[in-house]
């Protein structure tokens, strides 16, 4: 089978390459002039070289294709929302359009946990921490200029809907944080590079999920082969409080874990005017990150395990320990 795979020099893009290959896949990478390359260096795959906001690079693309992975997207919240409308939404509905044309038999589309919104608001002093799971049926509730990213996630599936609508066979997946070895993009950013360098002095109360990149992989597949047309289904791991992920991380690098811990109503407080800072300082955490502090960003994966058969293998201890040997390996 010929598969394109967008964002093939990405992350999660380039172990998708990898695991194609080794199934036997013709795989045809899609990727920016100025992308690295690393993870696809040892790979028999086919380049092409376009850009989603470049409708007739897509098209060209697309030519004599079975299948889509579409994982391309642009990371973080530092750039401004248009960009991010531009190159994840325009983008996507570029591809998507371009793979009705073709005659493209499935799209599997990979949007994020974080296009699903927030969870209800952090617990009061004194309460139990939320553990309300999140899951496919929950739908975006956050103001769109506080969190770009998501938010553009959010409207690119808005995108594969209304392609779905026209004919188009596509399947979402939302991974949640992923972690394991190959993080090029985020070789500074990464919470294990943070905490093993002591660049984060505290901790806060809040959750989130995290899953092993080689899970996710799987979960695509798994899409691509049991996913219903136009259906969404989580890929999740363990749901950690910060305290637990932070401590894990540290002792897996072997440094101190931070004791400190800050109010998270505080944090949030300090997000807005860190903002105006973040241009000239190089803080730990995105200040956007901080307006959430003490939110559970907890999940349930119990509809991709019923319909997909997705059962994570791998611990979060294990994505830890596979990914600090390879951010030790690229120094």
């Amino acid at each position: 089978m010929r598969v394109l795979v967008t964002g093939a020099s990405g992350f999660i893009g380039g172990h998708l390459c990898r695991e194609l290959i080794a199934r036997g896949h013709a795989v045809r990478a899609f990727h920016r002039p100025t992308s690295s390359l690393r993870l696809l260096a040892d790979l028999p795959v086919e380049h092409v070289v376009g850009d989603l906001t470049q409708p007739e690079s897509v098209e060209s693309a697309l030519e004599g294709v079975e299948v889509v992975f579409h994982t391309a997207a642009l990371l973080g919240d530092r750039a401004n929302p248009a960009q991010h409308y531009a190159v994840t939404v325009e983008g996507t509905r570029n591809l998507l359009m371009a793979a009705l044309r073709a005659g493209v038999q499935r799209v599997v589309h990979t949007s994020s946990a974080v296009a699903l919104g927030i969870p209800p608001g952090p617990p009061r002093a004194n309460e139990a921490p939320n553990l309300y799971l999140m899951d496919e049926t929950h739908t975006w509730n956050y103001p769109p200029e506080r969190w770009p990213y998501a938010y553009a996630k959010y409207l690119a599936e808005m995108e594969v809907q209304r392609a779905v609508a026209l004919g188009l066979d596509a399947v979402i997946v939302n991974p949640t944080l992923v972690i394991g070895p190959g993080d090029h993009y985020r070789r500074t950013r990464s919470i294990i590079v943070q905490v093993a360098r002591r660049r984060l002095p505290f901790i806060t109360s809040g959750g989130l999920n995290a899953v092993h990149v080689a899970d996710v992989v799987q979960g695509h597949l798994l899409a691509l082969e049991r996913g219903g047309c136009g259906e969404r289904y989580l890929l999740g791991g363990e749901n950690l409080t910060l305290g637990t992920l932070v401590a894990t991380i540290a002792g897996v690098c072997g440094v101190p874990a931070p004791t400190l811990e800050w109010p998270a109503g505080l944090l949030r407080a300090l997000s807005l005017p860190l903002r105006a800072l973040e241009a000239y300082v190089n803080l730990p955490v995105e200040a956007r990150t901080l307006a959430l502090a003490g939110y559970y960003f907890y999940y349930s994966h119990a509809k991709a395990q019923a319909e997909l058969g997705y059962t994570p293998q791998y611990t979060v201890e294990t994505a830890i320990r596979e990914a600090w040997a390879w951010f030790q390996g690229e120094r």
